[in-house]
């Protein structure tokens, strides 16, 4: 019975730190769309975008309207958003997309992160070129034609749409746009009363390096590695 309760226990913990890291990020997030385009969510696409992510991820209201209150604040850090490049275990490929307040901690970090994980972090075009940047919409596919959907969202860029399931097994209808048309396709499921579920920007890989279920191991290492990082938003890899 302790055994289960420690189980239990730990997969809480990691639940919690899963969310807290998703809270951390929208929240940088949140505070460079703020920056660049206003804290009116009605006049500021990406922020509207960011709120979308914010109630996917069941970050509260309080705290959507805490980070926007931040933003606004002469003492809230400005962040850059860096891409660092670079090869895991077995020849993977991996994207890190940071938003730091300091440049020389966030590369000294993931540079560290890479070494210890079996990699090496590379030059900027190193790696990129084996990615496709997209954007990913995430649908509640229901009451909605998907065949009537997929024609008329041709025109505002949609180059794939296929079905997945969400993180309790509900399923999710997945549109992707080349990047320039983010904007485009965000304007059109509006015009649609369609609310996404998420829509991010993704690295999406242009072929895949087949591993082991062993050298899977050694890669999701160094990934989560990064991943726990503060800096650090998203990490994509070309692992099949």
């Amino acid at each position: 019975m302790g055994r289960i309760f420690e189980v239990r226990k730990a997969s809480m913990f990691a639940r919690w730190d899963r969310m807290a890291k998703q809270f951390t990020r929208i929240g940088k997030e949140i505070a460079i769309a703020v920056k660049a385009g206003g804290p009116d969510p009605h006049t500021n696409a990406a922020l509207r975008r960011c709120m979308q992510n914010a109630k996917s991820v069941n970050m509260p209201k309080d705290r959507v309207e805490a980070a926007i209150k931040r933003a606004l604040g002469k003492e809230m850090d400005n962040f850059d958003e860096i891409l660092y490049e670079g090869y895991g275990p077995h020849g993977v490929a991996i994207l890190v997309e940071t938003a730091t307040d300091n440049h020389v901690r966030t590369v000294a970090n993931v540079k560290s992160h890479f070494n210890k994980g079996g990699g090496a972090l590379g030059n900027s075009g190193s790696v990129a070129f084996q990615f496709k940047k997209m954007g990913v919409f995430k649908l509640s596919p229901e009451g909605l034609s998907i065949d009537d959907l997929e024609l008329e969202l041709i025109d505002f860029g949609l180059e794939e749409m296929g079905e997945s399931t969400g993180e309790n097994g509900e399923p999710v209808l997945v549109l992707r746009v080349g990047f320039t048309d983010f904007g485009n396709m965000q304007k059109a499921l509006e015009e649609k009363n369609i609310t996404p579920l998420s829509a991010e920007v993704e690295w999406i890989p242009s072929t895949t390096v087949p591993v082991s279920d062993a050298q899977a191991e050694d890669v999701s290492k160094l990934i989560e590695r990064l991943e726990q990082d503060d800096d650090v938003q998203k990490v994509f890899h070309n692992m099949g």
